[in-house]
């Protein structure tokens, strides 16, 4: 193109520039002035179909249905013609736009799909702008701000990129190799001159030090590059680096964000409305009825906002749960109360080889008396049960001979025996204070009544037995040990099967692994077992039988007001009853729903949770006469059919009740 070419266009862009920039001006008053705004709108809902329904199944036209008097009746969807005043079956047109604020949603698996269509006017939407949608969801006491919609037009998303352009292009200038700036040649020409050795080894890789080549010249290598270094320009280049943000802001007037977006498109053409389909999925919570959806945002053309969006109506979702439904009448169960009870504990005290005495500061026998008597003194004050007895047995390892185990084992029972004897003995005045009786212990019987008090004196035997080698603990360890091979457990077991306990450990003492099951666990076998013998205080019978609340069922019904359905099933599934049902139901697992509904007598709550689960198989007939029963039943069905869209779309599809105030005979066409 010529230079005169050139300077007559130059003019010419100018102007449509201009005219351009005047034309988005004047687009953004009359915006301003006429006060636009997004919206929001419902999409068209279809019918209920679930999956397992066959579609191309014909659909009825009119059902036959009984009430609850027997009578026989028919429904179908008609009109009255006007010129004969009969009724016909007609078939109503959908309209082509839903006007309506409100919809009712069904929750289903503890999550609800709220969906609404955003709309953009054309007057609204231009090449040089971008509009910055934001839908903000109220739920409960809390608001929550959705993923944005953005609209971005071609002319401002060019400009956006064009920015970047001229980012990256200010960044390419910035060099990384600080030896560019080193003016090499003279440099080279220097050393050439007055370090000849040093240029001599230019093609080298021998290493030169700073040393060696300060020796020939008095200066260092660094001191020789910093004197051919341009100066300038290294200065411009950092100047450069700590400006790279300052350039950003300056280049990257309107940076594309990609973060909290749920859709960005650039739009081309401004001829027509646009219409994006929102999905929001939300779980839900106890008290959740409704949620409302609101639509704001901003015009921007590059950085600067040329317009703010009033907020829109609000778009309600009336949500229905089969939580509703819930039975919350307490449930008990029987129980079975014995007089007598055992408790168990035990510990383990080490004693030094062949020897009965306990020493307190061996090993851990200081923490583990102490664990044996709190729970003595814990039961001595109980308020309900009465200590009767304690049997104290003595375990032993194999070591030695089974006779003298079992003496060994004896006399430790009766030192353990002895030394909580004395302890009870320490504390029986505090009890007394605590409790106001006498507790005898061991063989003092000598007083028959409680001094002041009016009660028979009280005694607790302790009672120690033998308990002789614990090969059973043993042959648990050993089968728990992971050190110990396959081939080793399973020699250990060959052992086992010798029934002379003597000649089992004498066998065993043979074996490469012996030392290992003798120092790890062995000394673990040696401990002291407590059974404490009690009965419940001032119960006469050995049983008693009575009811008390089922804490695992009302569990499982709360959950279900909480809409955690899975954890229902969880407490609920093996009562099997109608809170069962509900929480099948909402989980959508219909055929076990069924099972459990259908042999249980007909409640309006019964009929009500058959018809949505017949309205989901597609069975219109069954459907339809179950909700009629539970509206017969119970009239506030009328009104709850509208919010779950199974029953929603019998009562569109065959005009179930127009006018709810009237009987149902009037009712059916």
């Amino acid at each position: 193109m010529g230079r005169k070419a050139i300077q007559y266009l130059l003019p010419l862009l100018l102007v449509a520039a201009l005219l351009s920039a005047c034309g988005t001006r004047r687009k953004a008053n009359d915006v301003y002035r006429r006060q636009l705004a997004a919206s929001l709108q419902l999409p068209k809902q279809a019918d209920y179909l679930p999956e397992f329904v066959d579609v191309k199944a014909p659909r009825r036209d009119t059902l036959r249905v009984t009430d609850l008097d027997g009578r026989e009746m028919i429904i179908m969807k008609a009109v009255r013609d006007e010129a004969s005043g009969e009724m016909v079956a007609a078939e109503m047109l959908d309209a082509a736009m839903v006007t309506a604020r409100f919809r009712n949603i069904a929750e289903r698996h503890g999550k609800i799909d709220l969906e609404f269509q955003v709309l953009v006017p054309p007057e609204m939407q231009d090449s040089h702008w971008q509009l910055r949608l934001h839908p903000d969801m109220f739920v409960l006491e809390d608001s929550l701000r959705l993923d944005d919609v953005v609209i971005t037009g071609v002319d401002y998303r060019r400009a956006q990129l064009r920015g970047y352009q001229q980012y990256e292009k200010f960044l390419s200038r910035i060099v990384t190799d600080t030896l560019a700036f080193v003016d090499m040649r003279n440099l080279e020409i220097f050393i050439e001159r007055n370090i000849p050795q040093v240029y001599a080894l230019k093609t080298d890789t021998t290493f030169v030090s700073d040393e060696v080549f300060e020796s020939y010249f008095g200066v260092t290598e660094e001191e020789a590059i910093e004197h051919y270094t341009n100066k300038f320009l290294r200065r411009r280049n950092e100047w450069r680096k700590a400006n790279r943000q300052k350039m950003y802001n300056k280049y990257v007037k309107a940076p594309i964000v990609t973060d909290g977006i749920r859709l960005d498109t650039v739009v081309r053409f401004d001829n027509g409305t646009f219409l994006y389909n929102y999905v929001q999925t939300i779980h839900t919570r106890p008290r959740l009825r409704k949620v409302d959806v609101v639509l704001s945002g901003e015009i921007y053309e590059q950085e600067r906002q040329v317009y703010t969006v009033p907020r829109c109506d609000p778009l309600t979702f009336y949500i229905s749960s089969v939580s509703a439904f819930v039975d919350g009448t307490e449930r008990y169960k029987t129980v079975v109360i014995s007089r007598n009870v055992e408790a168990n504990t035990s510990c383990n005290i080490d004693f030094r080889t062949g020897r009965a005495d306990i020493d307190e500061r061996l090993g851990d026998n200081a923490r583990e008396m102490a664990f044996i008597r709190e729970n003595l003194r814990n039961l001595l004050l109980n308020e309900t049960f009465e200590l009767d007895s304690v049997t104290i047995a003595a375990f032993a390892s194999p070591e030695g001979s089974l006779a003298a185990n079992n003496a060994l084992t004896l006399r430790r029972s009766k030192a353990a025996s002895d030394y909580f004897e004395k302890y009870i003995r320490y504390v029986r005045d505090s009890v007394l204070r605590e409790d106001g009786l006498f507790v005898t212990v061991g063989d003092d019987l000598s007083e028959g009544t409680l001094r002041g008090s009016g009660r028979a004196r009280r005694e607790i035997p302790f009672l120690a037995r033998p308990g002789g080698e614990d090969w059973a603990g043993l042959d648990a360890l050993v089968a728990a040990d992971t050190v110990l091979t396959e081939r080793e457990k399973a020699r250990y077991a060959e052992f086992s099967a010798i029934a002379d306990p003597d000649e089992r450990e004498k066998r065993m003492k043979g074996e490469p692994w012996y030392r290992h099951v003798l120092d790890t666990h062995y000394p673990r076998l040696r401990t002291v077992r407590f059974t404490f013998a009690l009965h419940r205080k001032g119960m006469v019978k050995d049983t008693v039988h009575t009811t008390e609340l089922d804490t695992v069922y009302m569990k499982g019904v709360q959950a279900i007001r909480d809409h955690d359905y899975q954890a229902a099933l969880a407490f609920l599934s093996p009562y099997h009853d109608y809170n069962t049902a509900v929480a099948y139901v909402a989980l959508d697992r219909n055929l076990s729903a069924l099972e459990i509904l259908e042999p249980m007598s007909r409640t309006p709550q019964v009929n009500y949770m058959l018809a949505i689960l017949y309205a989901r198989q597609g069975d219109d007939q069954a459907a339809v006469q179950h909700y009629l029963n539970a509206c017969g039943q119970d009239r506030s069905f009328i009104s709850r059919g509208n919010l779950d869209p199974e029953i929603a779309t019998l009562i569109k599809r065959y005009d179930l009740h127009k006018e709810p105030e009237e009987d149902w005979g009037d009712l059916i066409l």
